[in-house]
């Protein structure tokens, strides 16, 4: 079991029944998302898009932000949408309006799946090419790390979590890669999601205060439709 002093990875004594709850959610949330499309696209508002307040987005994190919106994929949940190539996230109420973006540290690995059992391996053993934030559509909800320190929890069998960037090393850099102009140096991770503390306490905790949400990791190696089941159906928004 991974301690998370620095990737922030620790897992409180609810484990057992968290992983339980969250495949239940999972469940739910898929259901109820495919019910919400429905309605959607019998009311004829299958063509709603994700509203960005003009911030700066690559084309694939809008293409699924819209999908997301379009669809109902989450289930009137508040969601994420992660851009691992452009290292940003993004952060989006309910209706698909953003509350706010920032730059974001990932995993130091380029790839799109994790290492089989690696959500139970201490860090110490995980190797260079195993640090991998995973893609994929993610329930998520927030909890503490071992330390008391907030965290969302992304994907709990591998461990992975979104939480305010870590310092402690100071040879790693952390705060110094988030604040530069490009995603060139925002891959030194073991793949947990680190963000601004600020953008966290205000922006990621209110969002998902006394709720799930979903958190839609863009791959970076995998095409975006074989990641994301529906996408497809919904063709590529012209801007």
């Amino acid at each position: 079991m991974k301690l998370g002093v620095f990737e922030g990875r620790g897992r409180s004594g609810r484990g057992a029944l968290w992983s339980l709850l969250l495949t239940a959610c999972i469940c739910a949330g898929s259901a109820q998302a495919a019910h919400a499309g429905d309605e959607q696209a019998a009311s004829g508002r299958s063509d709603r898009r994700a509203n960005f307040n003009h911030a700066p987005a690559s084309p694939e994190a809008r293409r699924v932000a819209d999908w997301v919106v379009a669809s109902g994929d989450n289930a009137q949940l508040p969601f994420i949408v992660v851009d691992k190539t452009d290292a940003r996230v993004f952060v989006f109420q309910p209706d698909g309006t953003l509350r706010q973006s920032a730059p974001a540290l990932l995993g130091s690995a380029t790839g799109d799946d994790s290492a089989p059992g690696i959500g139970d391996r201490p860090l110490s053993s995980i190797r260079p090419e195993e640090r991998t934030t995973p893609a994929g559509r993610f329930i998520a909800s927030l909890d503490r790390n071992l330390r008391g320190g907030p965290m969302l929890w992304i994907d709990y069998e591998t461990a992975v979590s979104m939480h305010p960037v870590i310092t402690s090393k100071a040879v790693e850099r952390r705060a110094q890669r988030l604040a530069t102009p490009t995603p060139l140096d925002n891959r030194i991770s073991y793949g947990c999601i680190n963000v601004p503390p600020s953008f966290f306490r205000d922006v990621v905790m209110p969002t998902f205060k006394a709720t799930q949400g979903v958190v839609y990791v863009l791959p970076e190696v995998r095409r975006l439709d074989e990641v994301f089941v529906g996408l497809q159906r919904h063709a590529a928004p012209h801007r």
